[in-house]
């Protein structure tokens, strides 16, 4: 059995503990490296990190297999699972296979496949795909991935675009018939999940509203939550008072309580058991 198909089962089985799973946004190898480090059982990799991490806004530019790219350098560097944003699918119920086998392919353990067409991240009108075509979309999704491990979650934008959260139920109830391992609803506060969540016939994903807690997250019933930008929002926040200190001061010793050791970064990146495999193989 291969490793990604072993974490695939490890997170069908956490799945079946019936507790709230965490799991943080990251938006390179690396800090998906700092999660497992941290501790945390599974890491994200969505689209608006993704995009941040190219200098450009989440707006629908990514190619799929600029998504798959990082999904991929993500799902290498870490021994735990991951999650991946596979956007709407990119194809029609059609052709989404191509993007299911490209995600599957990866390494990654599942991807969400939204319904959403326009106004994502911006103040285009939003739209969603009617939802017989979503679950036309679901069934081709799940009918092309070749490991049944391979975790296929819907999402639906439809309470983000019109507010109306008994569509959204609609929508996820719909979705859940059509096989969906999981349902993803964008936009719910845990107050909205709470009080819908015993109509909801599948596991259940949310994105982390703040100041929601995990506590608060786990009692409204969601299985999966994804803190999507915690890592690149803290990454930019260091960043950026590391550089404005420096700019000012122009001593970079000053900011030694914000940088990591080289030690440490070396640590995870894996130089010890590179020096290691060269003593071994007489390279030393």
């Amino acid at each position: 059995m291969s490793q990604v198909t072993e974490l695939r089962q490890h997170l069908k089985a956490l799945l079946r503990q019936k507790r709230t799973l965490i799991a943080p946004g990251a938006y390179d190898a690396y800090s998906a490296m700092l999660v497992e480090k941290a501790g945390f059982e599974l890491v994200y990799i969505g689209s608006y990190a993704a995009s941040a991490g190219l200098g450009l806004p989440d707006v629908g530019l990514l190619t799929m297999f600029e998504l798959v790219g990082r999904a991929r350098a993500i799902a290498d560097a870490v021994n735990i699972p991951v999650i991946a944003d596979a956007e709407n699918g990119f194809y029609n119920a059609a052709s989404v296979w191509r993007s299911v086998h490209a995600f599957e392919n990866s390494g990654v353990c599942g991807i969400h496949i939204d319904d959403h067409e326009s106004g994502k991240h911006s103040d285009l009108a939003r739209r969603v795909l009617p939802l017989e075509k979503m679950v036309e979309k679901i069934k081709a999704a799940l009918e092309a991935r070749e490991d049944p491990n391979f975790l296929i979650i819907a999402r639906t934008e439809s309470y983000w675009a019109t507010g109306d959260l008994e569509d959204s139920v609609r929508r996820m109830n719909a979705l859940a018939d059509a096989g969906a391992d999981l349902v993803f609803a964008m936009g719910l506060t845990t107050d909205q999940l709470g009080a819908i969540r015993s109509r909801i016939s599948s596991k259940v994903v949310i994105v982390n509203t703040p100041p929601s807690t995990v506590d608060e997250e786990s009692k409204a019933g969601a299985d999966i939550v994804l803190y999507h930008t915690l890592c690149l929002f803290a990454a930019s926040h260091g960043v950026n008072k590391v550089l404005k200190d420096f700019k000012e001061t122009l001593n970079a010793g000053k900011a030694t309580t914000l940088l990591d050791t080289q030690a440490a970064v070396e640590d995870i990146l894996g130089y010890r058991a590179f020096n290691d495999r060269a003593k071994a193989h007489g390279l030393a």
